[in-house]
């Protein structure tokens, strides 16, 4: 045997095929064949690689605690592959591959998953390195224990790790839960645990070896039958069929070996017939564990049978029962109730008699009612007896015309009610202004209201409004007619044809009072549709059964109440009682129509007319109308407007006639609104073109005058007239920048300065003509609101204007060419300064005043004031650096002439002190004494600076020489010439820092 190996291992090495595995394909390189046992006969324990190439799984030449990737590597090389005998493949059973059937090739060419052999093939996730094999490689020279520290330091891989703050501590009352939610099932399989046959249970205690033994005799056969289990098994198959019954195998040996054909049949036999037995063993183990439950089962159905009998008869006996009672009990009850119904038949048939008997009597009962035009309660009845009709008396053949002759007349109602509520409407819409009544004939039009809402004809909401459009427009041509043939100075035959161009003719008042009248009328119309739209209001809140209170009316006829039920169940004995129910039904109509709207009852057992659907749609409809009526009525007075403003009339009014035209204007407006309830806007639209117009106009000429002053202004010091000071006065005094009430008798009283609460003001004419217009601009705002975003942006480019031209005029020194001024003086300058302080005075109050009525989408246009306050303070302290400027020019002239040496003081000094003197006294009168003290500080400041740089130069210093006593001299003459003058006593306290400028 040993001989047939070796030639067979010198022909076929070993790497060729494996000898577990059975595909019988040959491997091409021995690269192959050691991936292919590291995918199949390989296992991975942590890192660690264990070779399973051998019998039972065990390779004999590779230790089982697993070793390196590289070392299992070696030891496939040397074992496996180059190894011509012994080793692992010495323990491989030969005759397992020899002995190979050609159903197992075709099993292990299907290409299915097979979970035992796919768990071994290597993936991705095998590319890992096993760190203990690798610390442990037995193929280093030299354990390298620092494989850690040497990078991470000495305190690696000896450091205390901390428990992790987000893995909890787990204890048991963690489990207590889990525990009570599984005891149940505990429970149980322990006690189908405990009803186990002992004798299986102790073969696998007592003999463990014997159990695995049957384990792996189950397995093996379970190998063996595994193709009768595969679900590719069909018989159908040749390939399956010779693998089953493999009758090539036993030709071939009858062609190579006749005497061993009786033997193969025989083994076949033999496997076929074990297999036989293993499923007949089965079957009787699967019995014998369920006879217990085969036998509780069969018991079981014996006692269900015994049930099934005893109900039987229990039923038979209740049939029997039941017998007796029907014959004796129930048919003689039943007799009782067919004589019952028998008579109730009679008496419904007597009230139905009865029915027709009134319903015979309804239509005259209808032409009484129209007469006395009380439709509500005639379309009552002819619902009703409809109603009666469809229901009770329907197949009736003697009233088979009646029903229709019923919606004749109702038709005919529809366009009575029609035509009543257009009449009603033109007659109160058409009344004289002069009648103050809101609604003249009110019952009446509740009455034909209610009929058509009982209808559910909401059309004559636009059949009012239709009216009103035309009294509207007929109000108005009448109340211009009026006015036209009123006025004497109009010759109609000669100077016009139409009555546009004769309203043209009318001058300012004529027009202003027809106007007057025009809304004065509108108005009146307006508050009779209002009322009409609230009584229309409460009507339908009652038809919608929403109007529901306390009744303040007499309620002495009590049998004037009447039920839902009355019209079904008819009493007998009665022979019109359907006609009196329904002639009571239009009383009781007509007797709560006739009180007055403000105790309006609805008793709780009146039909609801209206759906609340319909109810709110009417709502809209209503409310729709009142705006359209409103709107009309505005476009009315446009097109008045417009007729009297195409000649140019409106643009030139004055403020004072505009404004008295803006708020007549807004005062309809408002009470329009008021009616309404929402603003109208093609009024204000016109009122705001005419305004738009109006502020341009007043802006230019404002401007141009501001301009035409300051062209002219010689910037002196000028007198403040009464007017002005008493205007500034009331704006001080009030906290509001509007006109004041002109006085009479102080005209001539004029003063020096401007007194602005407890501050005077040097200033010239024009900064009085600005402050002027600054309130002008503020009025205008009052008297037209909607125009103060243009205002707003006017003033601020009026206020621009005067900063830029006296920048222009003073700094720019224009003046000098305009009004022929030969120097801009400091005085000039001062004055300058002194009224743009006291524009930025009265800036915030401006702001506020606008702030009021300025509408919050244009509340940005507010920042533009915070803009121009900027801009007047970066212009008055351009002034002050002006003013500064000129004194260091002057000083620094003498001071280039300086030298030090006796007279002390020295004529350089001298000067210098009288020309300071003369710019304070120029000051003095204009600007406050606190601002001079600055501005003589900053000039200090300056002098002082260049006094030390022309000491430098003279090579002069602080060494307690003559020449730094002269210096000190000098200086104390300039520090005493400021005690002299007024509000600048000890400016200089100190001159010592003269000599630390180099």
């Amino acid at each position: 045997m040993s001989v047939i190996q070796s030639q067979l291992s010198s022909q076929n090495p070993p790497w060729k095929k494996c000898s577990l595995c059975r595909d019988p394909n040959a491997f091409k390189s021995p690269r192959d064949f050691s991936q292919h046992l590291r995918d199949f006969h390989c296992s991975k324990e942590g890192g660690s690689y264990v070779c399973r190439y051998g019998m039972n799984g065990v390779c004999p030449s590779l230790p089982l605690e697993g070793v390196s990737d590289r070392d299992y590597d070696d030891h496939v090389i040397k074992d496996h592959i180059h190894s011509d005998y012994g080793g692992a493949r010495s323990k491989v059973p030969t005759g397992r591959s020899h002995e190979r059937l050609p159903s197992e090739s075709h099993i292990a060419a299907n290409s299915d998953p097979n979970i035992v052999q796919d768990q071994y093939k290597w993936t991705i996730h095998n590319a890992t390195v096993n760190m203990p094999a690798l610390l442990n490689d037995p193929r280093l020279v030299k354990r390298e224990t620092d494989f850690f520290t040497k990078t991470w330091g000495q305190s690696f891989d000896k450091v205390e790790i901390l428990p992790s703050p987000y893995v909890p501590d787990i204890g048991p009352e963690h489990f207590e839960k889990y525990l009570r939610k599984t005891s149940v099932r505990l429970k149980k399989h322990s006690r189908s645990k405990d009803k186990l046959p002992e004798g299986a249970a102790c073969g696998k205690e007592v003999f463990p070896s014997h159990h695995f033994k049957q384990l792996e005799q189950s397995r093996a056969e379970f190998d063996q039958i595994k193709l009768f289990m595969s679900t590719h098994f069909n018989l159908e198959n040749p390939d399956i069929f010779n693998t089953v019954f493999p009758w090539s195998q036993i030709e071939e040996s009858r062609v190579s070996h006749q005497t061993d054909k009786r033997q193969s049949s025989k083994l076949l036999q033999e496997k076929l017939s074990h297999y036989l037995d293993i499923v007949e063993v089965r079957i009787a183990r699967q019995i014998s564990q369920k006879s217990e439950a085969f036998f509780h089962a069969m018991t079981s159905h014996d006692e269900l049978q015994e049930k099934l009998t005893h109900t039987v008869q229990c039923i038979k006996h209740l049939r029997e029962c039941m017998n007796v009672i029907n014959e004796k009990i129930a048919k003689e009850s039943l007799k009782v109730i067919k004589l019952s119904r028998t008579r109730a038949n009679y008496m419904a048939l007597f009230n139905k008699l009865k029915i027709m008997s009134s319903i015979h009597e309804t239509q005259p009962t209808i032409q009484r009612l129209l007469s006395n035009n009380e439709f509500i309660g005639s379309l009552d009845l002819i619902s009703t007896s409809q109603d009666v009709l469809n229901k009770d008396l329907a197949g009736i053949h003697s009233f088979r015309h009646l029903g229709s002759q019923l919606a004749e007349m109702e038709k005919l109602i529809d366009k009575m009610l029609q035509a009543d509520f257009s009449r009603c409407v033109t007659m109160e819409l058409n009344r004289p202004v002069s009648d103050g009544v809101l609604l003249a004939d009110e019952e009446r039009l509740v009455s034909v209201l209610f009929g058509m809402l009982r209808q559910h004809k909401f059309n004559f909401i636009d059949v009012y409004r239709e009216e009103a459009f035309t009294a509207l427009k007929a109000t108005v041509k009448q109340t211009v007619v009026e006015a036209v043939a009123v006025a004497d100075d109009i010759d109609t035959e000669n100077n016009a044809c139409s009555l546009a161009d004769q309203m043209r003719l009318l001058n300012y008042p004529q027009w202003m009072a027809l106007l007057h009248d025009v809304f004065v009328s509108i108005m009146v119309l307006l508050n009779r549709t209002k009322a009409f739209h609230g009584l229309v209001s409460d009507i339908m809140g009652i038809a919608a059964g929403k109007a529901k209170g306390q009744s303040n009316r007499p309620t002495a006829d009590a049998s004037l109440e009447i039920s839902e039920t009355g019209y079904r169940h008819v009493p007998v004995g009665s022979t019109s009682h359907l006609l009196k129910l329904i002639e009571k039904t239009c009383i009781q109509v007509m007797h709560f129509i006739r009180f007055p709207m403000s105790s309006v009852f609805v008793n709780e057992d009146v039909d609801v007319m209206i759906t609340m659907g319909e109810f709110d749609k009417a709502q809209a409809g209503l409310k729709e109308m009142l705006n359209a009526v409103c709107d009309y009525a505005h476009d009315r007075c446009v097109k008045v407007m417009t007729a009297r403003a195409k000649d140019g009339f409106l643009d030139r009014l004055s403020s004072a006639e505009f404004v008295n035209l803006s708020r007549c204007i807004e005062t309809f407006v408002s009470e329009t609104e008021k009616v309404c309830g929402r603003k109208s806007m093609s009024l204000r639209g016109v009122l705001q073109t005419q305004a738009n117009k109006f502020v341009a106009r007043f802006h230019e000429e404002r401007k141009n005058k501001l301009s035409l002053i300051l062209d002219n202004e010689r910037w002196k010091q000028a007198d403040v007239p009464a007017e002005f000071q008493d205007l500034v006065s009331h704006v001080v005094k009030t906290g509001t920048l509007t006109l004041p009430e002109k006085k009479s008798g102080s005209g001539s009283k004029t003063t020096e300065c401007l007194y602005v609460g407890e501050e005077q003001f040097a200033v010239v004419g024009t900064v009085l003509m600005l402050v002027k217009m600054m309130v002008e601009y503020c009025q205008c705002v009052v008297d037209i609101p909607t125009a103060t975003p243009d205002l707003l942006t006017r003033l601020i480019d009026l206020l621009k204007m005067f900063n830029s031209r006296t920048c222009q005029l003073l700094i720019g020194a224009g003046a000098r060419q305009l009004v022929g001024l030969k120097t801009i003086s400091t005085r000039n300058l001062a004055l300058a300064s002194r009224c743009l302080q006291l524009v930025v005075y009265f800036i915030p109050q401006v702001k506020d005043h606008f702030q009021q009525t300025l509408p919050d989408k244009n509340s940005s246009m507010l920042k533009n004031f915070k803009k121009i306050t900027k801009d007047y303070d970066d212009h008055i302290e351009e002034i002050n650096v002006k003013l500064v400027t000129i004194s260091e020019n002057m000083a620094e002239v003498q001071l280039s002439k300086y030298e030090v040496k006796a007279p002390m003081p020295s004529q350089c000094f001298r000067i210098i002190c009288k020309q300071l003197a003369k710019l304070h006294e120029a000051l003095l009168g204009v600007l406050p004494l606190p601002q001079i003290r600055n501005l003589f500080e900053r000039m200090n400041k300056a002098f002082m600076s260049l006094l030390g740089r022309r000491l430098a130069m003279l090579k002069v210093t602080n060494d307690g020489g003559p020449q730094c006593g002269l210096v000190i001299s000098d200086l104390v003459f300039y520090s005493g010439s400021f005690n002299t003058l007024k509000g600048l006593e000890n400016l200089v306290s100190s001159t010592s820092a003269v000599w630390d400028i180099r």
